[in-house]
């Protein structure tokens, strides 16, 4: 009977290294997503969407066209534009007209934002430290990181 068949798990050896692989990188941006996405809601009340933005914004010394948030983040220009103006109704962000192009706004972070972003930055290193910042070394970061940069230049192509 088919139902007494013994169910088990595929091996990476029973696996193609290129599904094996993407079924790692899926997996792991799933749940470490997911693990930080929890810990930031708790702790700030702040989806992982949201810090994404922040992220952005935090690592820019001027005001990132909204424009590039789009590009920048994982998220579409309608989820940017949704999150801004979340995070601006929290007083964390502030959009001003573009001197470059009238039909454009810039975003900011407020000093509020800031603040917040310091936060919730620190909640999640702590939240991925266990499960992923001390279980790789400096040689594992540099290579995830090379990984990265080879599937988004392939996506910007």
């Amino acid at each position: 009977m088919p139902n007494d068949v013994p169910k088990k798990k595929l091996t990476q050896a029973e696996m193609p290294a290129a599904d094996y692989a993407f079924y790692g990188l899926v997996w792991a941006g799933t749940v470490l997503t997911d693990r930080v996405d929890r810990a930031l809601i708790k702790a700030h009340d702040l989806p992982v969407s949201w810090f994404e933005v922040l992220l952005w914004l935090a690592a820019s010394p001027d005001p990132v066209p909204a424009s590039v948030l789009g590009n920048s983040t994982m998220l579409s220009r309608s989820q940017v534009s949704r999150v801004v103006d979340a995070l601006q109704s929290r007083g964390l962000v502030t959009r001003t007209p573009s001197p470059r192009d009238a039909r454009s706004v810039e975003v900011s972070l407020t000093p509020d934002g800031h603040r917040l972003f310091e936060a919730a930055d620190a909640t999640r290193r702590a939240c991925l430290a266990p499960v992923f910042t001390d279980l790789l070394d400096e040689d594992d970061l540099r290579a995830l990181g090379r990984v990265w940069r080879k599937l988004k230049a392939d996506k910007d192509a």
